[in-house]
C-alpha cells in the first residue's frame, strides 16, 4: 500500500516538470507511505513520478519505486497489492525476464513490457497504478476491477497531473481550486461524489474497472474492462448445498492469498457474519492467535457490538485488542478526517473507523482484512430487499397508471407529508417524473428535499441526481439486457457507493494511519460467482437478508452471530447532535461561507437542526453532512492560502 503521485507533460505551452513541485505532490501524501520515497523524470521532461512507500513485500530497498525496466522504455509507480504475483513472476521468468527484487511491482511492469494493457486481466489483487512508455511517449493507468484504490487526475495548461489522493494535484500550481456544482448536489443526495469526477471541478476518477490511456498528443481513452457482470451467461445451475461449498471454497483462497504479507496482520472484528467468517477461517490457516480489533462507544451500548466481537474472540482464542470512545473523543478529530477524506464522506463510519485504524498500528500491526463488500453481494441491507420486492409489486402497479394521474397523486401526497420529507415522497415523486427507482444505498437530501435545501435559482442542479441514477441502471443494461433487478441493485452498489464512500473510507483512513486494509469478500471471483444466483436464492422472502452466506457459515460461525438482528457498524451521531454537539453544528454551519452562499436557503438548515434537536425529525445523517461538507469549505477553500 502506497501513494502515487505523477505529471505528464503533453501540450507545447506547458512548462518542464519540476522536480520541486514533484516533491510538494509526493510529500503531501506522506502518510500513504512512511517508509521510503522516490522521485524520477524521464530524460526529456515529458514525465515525472513521485512515490511514497509502505513496505508490505520485500522489505529490502529492491522494492523502491519508481520502477524501471532493465531498457528504460518502460516506468511505474503502484499502489496496492497482486495476490498472484508470485505465479505471474513464475510465467515471466520463463519467458526470460529477470528479476531484481522479490515484489508485485515488477510483475506488473514485465506483464506490461510482454502483454500490454492485457496485463490487467491477469493480476488479482487492488491496485492503481501508472506506466510510462519512453518509447511511443504514452501513459497507461489502471484502477482495480472494485476500486479498492483511488485514482484521481486533471487536465491543466497542457498537463496531465495525478495521485493517489486528490490533495498532490492540488499542489501542482496549473490547477486552480473551483467547486463542482453538479458533483456537491451528488454529495447532497448520495453521501459522495460520482464515480468518474470530485468536488473539485476538473479533478476526476478512473472508475472501478476501467483503465486510461493518454496519448502523447493529450488525447486519451478512458474504457471498462472489468464490470460485476463480467461473466453472466445466465443464472449458475447448482443447488443451495453446491453453492455454499463453492462460496466458501472462494473465501477461503480469498482469505489465504490476503495473508500474503512480510509484516504483522489482523482482522478488524465488529461480532457480525463477515468479520467473525474473516476470523473464524483466518484462525485454520494460522499457528498463531489471529490479532482482532474492534472499538465500542463509552455510552450508548446499543451501538456496541462489543459482546459479539468478545464472542468471536473467545471461541477462536484471537489476540484482541479493544478501544472505547465518546463524543468527546470523537469531536476534536473531524477536521482530520476531513483532511485525509479529500472530498467530504456523509458516512459517519469513518469516525470510530479513525479509532479502529488508530489502535491498530499502535498496537503493531500493519495489515489488516476487513468484511466490505459482503452485504453488496449478498443482499445484506434491508433497503436493497425492500425495494426489489417493492419494485416487483406496488411500483410496477403504480407505473401502470397514466402520467396525469402519477403526477396528481405525488401532488396531493406531497402537500399531505409537507416538511416530512420521507422516503415515501420520494417513492411517489420518481414514479410520477418516469425516474428509476433504486438509487443505492441512500438519497439523503432527495430530490424532493433539494427543493427547500437550495435557493430557487439553482432548483436546476436537482437534476443531476436523478441523471446519475439513470446513468447507472443504463450502464447494466448496457452489459447485459437480460439481468434481473436485483442484479441491477447490485451492480449499482458495486459500481458507485462500495468504491467512492465505503471502499473510499477504508483506503483513506486507513492510509492516515499508514496500515493497509484487505478486503477478501470482493476477490473478483467471488463476485461473479454471486452475481449469477438466481434472486429467488438471494432473497427467497420479505424479511431475510444475506439468507445464501447464512446457510454457507452454519456451523462455522456461532448461531447467536448468524441469526442476530443486522446492526451494522455505525456511530452515534444522531444523540451527539442533538445534545453534545448540538452548539457545535449550528456555530460550524453557520459561520460557514459556502452555506451563505446564494446556493443554500439558510432558514431550512436550521429548521432541520432544530427539528432534530427537538425529536421531531431524525435528521442526524443529513446534519452530519452538512458539517462534512463545512469543515471540508473551510479547509480546501476558505483557509487555502494559495501557492
Amino acid at each position: 500500500m502506497c501513494g502515487i503521485t505523477g505529471i505528464i507533460k503533453y501540450g507545447r505551452q506547458s512548462t518542464d516538470i519540476s522536480a520541486a513541485i514533484l516533491k510538494r505532490m509526493t510529500d503531501i501524501i506522506y502518510h500513504r507511505g512512511p517508509d521510503d520515497e522516490g522521485l524520477w523524470i524521464s530524460d526529456d521532461k515529458k514525465c515525472g513520478f513521485g512515490f511514497r512507500r509502505l513496505s508490505i513485500i520485500d522489505l529490502t530497498p529492491a522494492g523502491h519505486q519508481p520502477m524501471s525496466t532493465t531498457d528504460g522504455r518502460y516506468t511505474i509507480v503502484f499502489n496496492g497489492e497482486i495476490y498472484n504475483h508470485s505465479s505471474l513472476r513464475q510465467e515471466l521468468e520463463k519467458k526470460g525476464y529477470k528479476y531484481k527484487s522479490r515484489t508485485d511491482t515488477e510483475s506488473i511492469l514485465y506483464g506490461y513490457s510482454e502483454y500490454g494493457k492485457n496485463v490487467i486481466h491477469k493480476l488479482h489483487g487492488m491496485f492503481s497504478f501508472a506506466i510510462w512508455d519512453d518509447e511511443k511517449k504514452e501513459l497507461f493507468c489502471a484502477r482495480d476491477r472494485v476500486g479498492k484504490k483511488p485514482f484521481y487526475y486533471t487536465f491543466a495548461d497542457g498537463n496531465f497531473i495525478f495521485g493517489s489522493e486528490i490533495k498532490s494535484i492540488l499542489e501542482h500550481p496549473s490547477y486552480s481550486r473551483e467547486i463542482d456544482k453538479n458533483e456537491l448536489i451528488n454529495y447532497l443526495n448520495y453521501g459522495m461524489s460520482s464515480n468518474r469526477s470530485s468536488l473539485f471541478k476538473g479533478i476526476h476518477k478512473i472508475p472501478a474497472g476501467h483503465y486510461l490511456n493518454l496519448k502523447s498528443d493529450g488525447t486519451f481513452e478512458l474504457k471498462r474492462y472489468w464490470s460485476p457482470l463480467n461473466n453472466f451467461n445466465g443464472y449458475i445451475q447448482l443447488s443451495l448445498p453446491e453453492i455454499n461449498y463453492e462460496i466458501l471454497k472462494i473465501l477461503k483462497t480469498a482469505i489465504k492469498d490476503r495473508m500474503m504479507s512480510d509484516v504483522p496482520f489482523g482482522v478488524f472484528l465488529s461480532g457480525g457474519i463477515d468479520s467473525s467468517l474473516n476470523v473464524a477461517l483466518m484462525s485454520e490457516l494460522m499457528d498463531r492467535p489471529v490479532d482482532t480489533y474492534t472499538v465500542g462507544f463509552k455510552e450508548l451500548k446499543k451501538y456496541n457490538e462489543l459482546e459479539y466481537a468478545s464472542l468471536v474472540s473467545n471461541l477462536f482464542k484471537t489476540n484482541h485488542h479493544e478501544i472505547l470512545i465518546d463524543d468527546k473523543d470523537s469531536l476534536p478529530i473531524l477536521q482530520e478526517l476531513t483532511w485525509h477524506e479529500d472530498e467530504p464522506n456523509g458516512d459517519p463510519v469513518c469516525i470510530p473507523l479513525w479509532f479502529l485504524s488508530k489502535l491498530t498500528r499502535e498496537s503493531g500491526t500493519i495489515v489488516v482484512q476487513v468484511g466490505e463488500g459482503s452485504d453488496e453481494q449478498f443482499v445484506g441491507y434491508p433497503w436493497m430487499l425492500r425495494e426489489f420486492l417493492f419494485e416487483k409489486s406496488y411500483w410496477k402497479f403504480f407505473n401502470r397508471l397514466p402520467l396525469k394521474i402519477r403526477k396528481s397523486i405525488y401532488y396531493i401526497v406531497k402537500l399531505l407529508l409537507k416538511n416530512k420529507n420521507n422516503q415515501i415522497l420520494e417513492y411517489f415523486r420518481r414514479g410520477a417524473f418516469g425516474n428509476q427507482l433504486y438509487w443505492g444505498g441512500a438519497s439523503v437530501f432527495s430530490p424532493t428535499e433539494l427543493e427547500s435545501l437550495l435557493n430557487p435559482d439553482h432548483h436546476n442542479l436537482i437534476e443531476i441526481p436523478i441523471y446519475f441514477a439513470d446513468t447507472m441502471h443504463r450502464q447494466a443494461l448496457e452489459i447485459s439486457s437480460d439481468i434481473d433487478y436485483l442484479q441491477r441493485i447490485l451492480f449499482i452498489e458495486l459500481i458507485e457507493r462500495l468504491p467512492e464512500i465505503l471502499l473510499m473510507r477504508v483506503d483513506k483512513i486507513g492510509m492516515a494511519h499508514s496500515i493497509e486494509a484487505r478486503v477478501p469478500f470482493l476477490d473478483h471471483r467471488l463476485i461473479e460467482f454471486t452475481m449469477s444466483i438466481h434472486p429467488d436464492l438471494k432473497a427467497p422472502d420479505k424479511k431475510t437478508t444475506k439468507n445464501i452466506l447464512k446457510n454457507a457459515v452454519k456451523g462455522i460461525i456461532p448461531d447467536e452471530i448468524i441469526n442476530r438482528k443486522k446492526q451494522g457498524f455505525w456511530a452515534p451521531v444522531t444523540e451527539w447532535l442533538r445534545n453534545q454537539w448540538y452548539d457545535y453544528s449550528i456555530s460550524v454551519i453557520n459561520s460557514c461561507l459556502l452555506f451563505n452562499d446564494e446556493l443554500f436557503n439558510k432558514d431550512y438548515i436550521n429548521f432541520i437542526i432544530k427539528q432534530h434537536k427537538n425529536e421531531k425529525q431524525n435528521n442526524g445523517t443529513k446534519i452530519f453532512m452538512l458539517i462534512e461538507l463545512a469543515l471540508w469549505y473551510d479547509r480546501f477553500f476558505e483557509n487555502h492560502s494559495p501557492g
